[in-house]
C-alpha cells in the first residue's frame, strides 16, 4: 500500500489534505519542542554556523511531529472514544493509520539524519532515542499500564533542550541537565491538572491517568509536591549563573504564581464540578514554561550587549 492509497477515507473517495498531515505532528508541541531546543542552542558554549543551526532545529522539529505522528497512529483507538481527541486526522478518518504510520517512521529517519549531518551524531543519537522513548516506551509501554506514566513519560518532552546543547557541543553538561529538570517536574502537574477535568475521558479508554487509580485528593496532593520541587529548580539557572537577573527576578515571580494555583488546586473541593483551579493551574503551566524559556533565549540573545558582571 503506497501512502497515498492510505490517504483514502474508508469510502474511498477523498484523500487527506495537507493540514491534517500538519496535524499530526502536532504543532502546538513542537512549538515548545523548537523554543526549548534553541534555548539549549544558545545557551550553549561555543559556536554553530548559522545555516547548520536552523537546519538542526529543523530537524528536531520534525523529530518531534515524527513522534507526534507515531504516538497518534498507535493511539487511534482511544482518540476516537475521547472527546478532547475524536476530530485527531485518524480517528476522524482524514488520514488512515497506514499513511500515519508510514509518515511517522520516514520523518524520524528524515530527522535523526539530517541533525546528525548537520551537527553531530551524539546529538541526533539523542534525537533518535527521544523519538523511541516517546512512541514506544511512552506510548506503547506505559501510557496504558501505569498511572505513572506522565512521571516517566516525560522524559520525552525534556530532551530537546539537551538536544540542542548537544548539537552545538557534542556532549551534555549541567546547564543542559538543569533545563531538562525543568520540563521533567513541570510535565506531572500540567498534565495531572489536565487529567483532573477530563478525568471521564481517560477512565472511558482505561488510560489508567492518576485521577482515575488513585482519586482527586491523591492527584492534588502530588501536583502540590511537584510543584513544590519544580519551582527551586525553575530558579537554578540563575542561581548556577547561566541566566542573568531578569530571568532570576522573573522565574521567582512566576513559581510565585505556580505554587498559588497549585495549593488553590490542592484546596479545591471534593466533587468540584467546575474544575476552575485545576483548568487555571493548566492554563497558566503552559505560560510559565514559554515564559522560562523565552527569557532564558531572550537573554543569550542579549548577552554580547549586556554589561560586564551582569551574570
Amino acid at each position: 500500500m503506497t501512502l497515498l492509497d492510505a490517504t483514502h477515507t474508508d469510502a474511498g473517495t477523498s484523500l487527506a489534505e495537507p493540514r491534517d498531515f500538519l496535524a499530526l505532528l502536532k504543532p502546538r508541541v513542537m512549538s515548545l519542542v523548537v523554543l526549548t531546543a534553541i534555548t539549549g542552542m544558545a545557551l550553549a558554549p561555543g559556536a554553530i554556523h548559522p545555516t547548520l543551526a536552523i537546519i538542526s532545529i529543523l530537524s528536531i522539529a520534525i523529530g518531534a511531529g515524527a513522534s507526534g505522528a507515531l504516538n497518534m497512529w498507535y493511539d487511534a483507538d482511544i482518540d476516537a472514544v475521547m472527546t478532547r481527541t475524536a476530530n485527531r486526522p485518524i480517528p476522524a478518518g482524514r488520514v488512515g493509520p497506514e499513511a500515519a504510520l508510514i509518515f511517522g517512521i520516514l520523518l524520524s529517519l528524515l530527522a535523526v539524519s539530517m541533525l546528525g549531518l548537520a551537527s553531530n551524531w551524539f546529538a541526533a543519537g539523542l534525537l533518535a532515542f527521544t523519538i523511541f522513548f516517546y512512541a514506544v516506551i511512552y506510548t506503547m509501554g506505559l501510557k496504558r499500564s501505569t498511572p505513572q506514566n506522565i512521571v516517566i513519560g516525560g522524559a520525552a518532552g525534556a530532551f530537546p533542550p539537551m538536544i540542542g546543547w548537544a548539537a552545538v557541543t557534542g556532549g551534555v553538561a549541567l546547564e543542559s541537565l538543569v533545563l531538562f529538570l525543568i520540563i521533567f517536574l513541570w510535565t506531572p502537574p500540567h498534565f495531572w491538572a489536565l487529567a483532573l477535568f477530563k478525568l471521564k475521558d481517560y477512565g472511558s479508554v482505561g488510560v489508567p491517568m492518576l485521577p482515575n487509580v488513585a482519586g482527586e485528593r491523591s492527584t492534588r496532593i502530588h501536583i502540590f509536591a511537584y510543584s513544590l520541587v519544580l519551582v527551586p529548580v525553575g530558579v537554578a539557572p540563575w542561581l548556577l549563573g547561566f541566566a542573568g537577573p531578569v530571568y532570576g527576578v522573573a522565574s521567582v515571580l512566576l513559581g510565585a504564581n505556580f505554587l498559588r494555583h497549585a495549593y488553590a488546586t490542592l484546596r479545591m473541593e471534593d466533587g468540584d464540578e467546575t474544575m476552575r483551579p485545576a483548568k487555571k493551574l493548566f492554563a497558566f503551566s503552559i505560560v510559565y514554561l514559554f515564559a522560562l524559556f523565552v527569557i532564558l533565549l531572550g537573554e543569550a540573545a542579549m548577552r554580547p550587549l549586556l554589561p560586564a558582571g551582569w551574570y
